[in-house]
């Protein structure tokens, strides 16, 4: 099986006692409670977040996968107050440090953003501006923030540009740009696809941020350069201690690197767990399918597509949205939403829910597909 296949990558990649190292014990540094995101349209509030509940804690890996149009992405611009009008936040809260972002003006969050909580965008083409040399799109965080005080304001204070500056190159280092002396004047036409997206990195990185969102930072990448910044992401979490949420499709990518993982589908999360529990014990037949569809080199066998499409977010079913394309679905699966469920059985409380230690899933089967007394029908929000 797939499954297996990436289970013992996984196993390879991160020791049992670095495994032990990564749980939760302490206050998350991140939290998502309950937060929907909605975009009004002419067909009615599409719901591209729906109640997602999350929970990041210090040096913690999450990973977010599903397919496109799933709310990944709108999970990471949520939290950093980057949803584009009309779009909103329209329920729930975001805390950082005791603050619920989701209620800060914007020139509260904007010292927050690059400073607190960094982003690494998918598409470094598009997101480093073509006419700055790059070294200066880096150091322009720096001064925005005022990580390097100085005497006099900017531009007229030399000795704060030079120290803006020495900070640039160590970061260019760090993150493996070679020669960042000749590289700091160079404009990002002049870096390869692997070097502008450490050019993003390093960008997020500049101001030592607590929190790194990662929204599919290998795309377009080749299989080489993907493992380089792989291994350099993995770097940065275990020296600098920077919690991470990697958004990618790729479930062998987020069993090798993460050691929690979300699947959404959507805009809901419908299982979460450690990435040892969802790899090998997938509990939603839709978290079956994206293990299914991955080639396993051990057995010859034909790779095994998810039927259908992802449902129009402004035309969603009834009941549970996979049901449609579910292989296992039956009739009382689309008799009105129902929460996560606990794999084990057992009660779970909401921060142990949101954390992801306890292995849920949005899955009838775990009842034996009988609907739960609290979960009357209903074409109101999932809970």
């Amino acid at each position: 099986m797939a499954n297996r296949t990436i289970s013992q990558s996984h196993n390879r990649s991160i020791s049992h006692e670095q495994r032990t190292q990564m749980t939760p014990t302490n206050s998350p540094i991140l939290e998502l409670r309950n937060v929907t995101t909605l975009f009004p349209t002419r067909r009615g509030a599409v719901r591209a977040v729906d109640a997602a509940n999350l929970a990041l804690y210090p040096g913690q890996i999450l990973g977010l996968v599903g397919e496109s149009g799933c709310g990944k992405s709108t999970v990471l611009l949520s939290i950093l107050g980057l949803i584009a009008r009309p779009g909103r936040i329209d329920s729930g809260e975001i805390l950082f440090a005791g603050r619920d972002l989701s209620k800060l003006p914007d020139s509260e969050l904007r010292k927050i953003r690059g400073k607190e909580i960094a982003m690494v965008f998918q598409d470094p083409q598009s997101t480093l501006n073509p006419v700055f040399p790059v070294g200066e799109q880096i150091r322009e965080s720096l001064r925005l923030h005022n990580m390097i005080g100085g005497g006099r304001s900017w531009p007229f204070d030399r000795a704060r540009t030079t120290q803006e500056r020495k900070r640039v190159l160590e970061v260019m280092a760090e993150v493996g740009i070679p020669a960042p002396e000749a590289r700091y004047r160079a404009y990002p036409h002049q870096f390869s696809g692997g070097m502008q997206q450490r050019a993003l990195i390093a960008i997020g990185l500049a101001c030592n941020p607590k929190v790194l969102l990662a929204d599919e930072p290998t795309t377009a990448l080749d299989v080489t350069i993907q493992a380089q910044i792989v291994a350099l992401m993995r770097r940065i979490n275990r020296e600098h201690g920077t919690a991470i949420i990697l958004v990618t499709h790729d479930l062998g990518l987020a069993a090798e690197f993460c050691d929690h993982i979300a699947v959404m589908y959507a805009g809901r999360i419908v299982e979460i767990g450690r990435t040892d529990d969802v790899i090998e014990r997938p509990q939603h037949p839709y978290t079956t399918g994206l293990l299914r569809c991955i080639p396993d080199i051990g057995v010859r066998r034909p790779i095994e597509p998810i039927t259908g499409n992802v449902p129009d977010l402004a035309e969603l079913p009834a009941g549970c949205a996979f049901a449609p394309r579910c292989p296992v679905a039956r009739p009382v699966c689309s008799q009105g939403f129902f929460r996560l469920l606990p794999v084990s059985g057992e009660q779970a409380d909401a921060a142990a829910q949101r954390s992801g230690e306890v292995h849920m899933a949005r899955c009838l089967r775990l009842t034996g597909y009988r609907l739960p007394a609290s979960e009357a029908p209903t074409n109101g929000a999932a809970p």
